[in-house]
């Protein structure tokens, strides 16, 4: 048995392993937790022209109620946004046809570009 000193999260724990096999090469695992983590915003390459849709607040895309490169009108619901358990319609700033910057799932701050309308 080895005995080793491990610090998490500043927090110190003595901690000890037993050899196993000859060679002390074999190795057993107790746990294996998978770690997910949500999508974030990734940057679409959107058009240099049009009206940039902004969130309002940091939250989830929850759907996008249209598809991208589809034609909207001025204050169609384009995408509804998850925050604070509640559900935001974020709708077309104009007329034009809508190119998506975020994905279904990413998280996005206040401020994030979710769109243009161009």
């Amino acid at each position: 048995m080895r005995n080793f000193i491990v610090t998490i999260d500043g927090k110190q724990y003595s901690v000890g392993v037993e050899e196993v096999g000859e060679s002390g090469a074999e190795v057993k695992t107790i746990a294996s937790i998978p770690v997910q983590q949500a999508p974030k915003a990734t940057p679409v390459s959107a058009p240099v022209n049009g009206e940039k849709v902004l969130s309002p607040f940091p939250g989830l895309i929850k759907n996008l109620l249209v598809a991208d490169g589809a034609s909207v009108k001025k204050d169609q619901p384009i995408m509804v946004l998850e925050a604070m358990k509640m559900d935001n319609e974020i709708t077309a700033p104009c007329d034009g046809k809508v190119t998506f910057s975020v994905a279904k799932g990413a998280n996005v701050e206040t401020n994030a570009q979710l769109a243009v309308i161009g």
